[in-house]
């Protein structure tokens, strides 16, 4: 297992990592799927679209995302199917992911970011008026950090999941013609050094969509598969970069990436490639580092990259693999 560097290497502007790499999960572990399923599924209109049961290793990971309102799907999670199309889907996913027996301990809780240096921030959902989102969230017993006639910033809020993770509530763009209440619009996490970030996520087939200045931090927004646009109008969501301003230039300075003991919660996030070899041998030019190659550990062919801040970036095969989960049977 190679460590990372923040050092990096300068890579050549527009070098793309092989295999037509798509972003396709943000992951969070949780703490009781009974709590958090409902949340994500009843509250915030998700699609559990799949599910791997490992109990030889005592965890089980969940997947969801948003599909457009009306759109219909009947595959059963767990299945072979299922993970068909999970493993070719255009789309983003949020994974859940639970290590059995944290449910039943009253004193355990993950991490779910915002203190002092940490990285990961928020997920968020797009809504067409986040103050009655929130008195809809408020009435089903949902607690917030911050409701939208709050704080300085109107209009936004920010909702706690069960677990703390920060959920944030954004305000459509008129005219976007997205019919859906919540769609999943976004995953935040916080960088050092925004030119060395942007440059590795477009390495991964991201483009950069957005990018808001300000005096003493910036936020980027990419996407993959869209063009520069007003991401209020988008159905899928992008990686925000949040970038405070002068951290570049102190070298002693990281961020908590998430997987570090006693601050665990944000996981990873993961892109789909065709060939996880060759995408892992361009990643590996550009000098972070890796959590897993591609043939460490006892599961062959996917790997962990590390990007510019040490957060951990799955690299899976468009298709799949045999994961060696235990499948549901198909209700079809």
């Amino acid at each position: 297992m190679s460590s990372s560097s923040n050092s990096g290497k300068d890579i050549p502007p527009g070098t793309l990592i092989p295999g037509r790499p798509t972003w396709q999960q943000t992951m969070l572990r949780i703490s009781d799927p009974k709590k958090s399923l409902p949340f994500y599924v009843d509250l915030m209109g998700m699609t559990l679209i799949d599910k791997f049961d490992f109990p030889q290793y005592e965890f089980s990971l969940y997947f969801l995302t948003t599909l457009p309102e009306g759109e219909s799907y009947d595959l059963t999670p767990g299945t072979q199917d299922a993970h068909d199309y999970l493993w070719s889907m255009d789309g983003v996913t949020l994974e859940l992911t639970h290590n059995y027996g944290t449910e039943h301990k009253s004193d355990f809780a993950y991490h779910p970011g915002n203190e002092n240096k940490d990285g990961f921030g928020h997920v968020a959902f797009n809504c067409d008026d986040p103050y009655a989102a929130t008195d809809k969230l408020v009435a089903a017993g949902v607690s917030f950090k911050k409701k939208p006639d709050e704080g300085r910033m109107k209009g936004l809020a920010f909702a706690y999941d069960p677990d703390g993770y920060w959920v944030e509530l954004v305000k459509r763009s008129a005219g976007c013609g997205i019919k859906n209440y919540f769609n999943l619009s976004q995953t935040m996490i916080r960088v050092k050094d925004y030119k060395k970030s942007i440059a590795f996520y477009k390495g991964l087939g991201m483009t950069l969509v957005k990018e808001l200045l300000f005096d003493d931090f910036s936020l980027y927004y990419l996407a993959t598969g869209v063009a520069e646009g007003d991401t209020g109008k988008m159905f899928g969501p992008v990686l925000e970069l949040t970038h405070n301003h002068g951290t570049e230039n102190d070298e002693a300075f990281k961020h908590y990436n998430g997987n570090e003991d006693g601050r665990q919660g944000f996981g990873h996030i993961g892109f789909l490639v065709d060939d996880v070899y060759k995408a892992c041998d361009s990643i590996r030019e550009y000098g972070y580092g890796f959590r897993k190659e591609p043939d460490g550990g006892s599961m062959k062919g996917l790997a962990f990259a590390y990007d510019p801040d040490g957060y951990s970036v799955e690299i899976i095969k468009r298709g799949g693999i045999e994961f060696g989960d235990v499948k549901a049977e198909s209700k079809r």
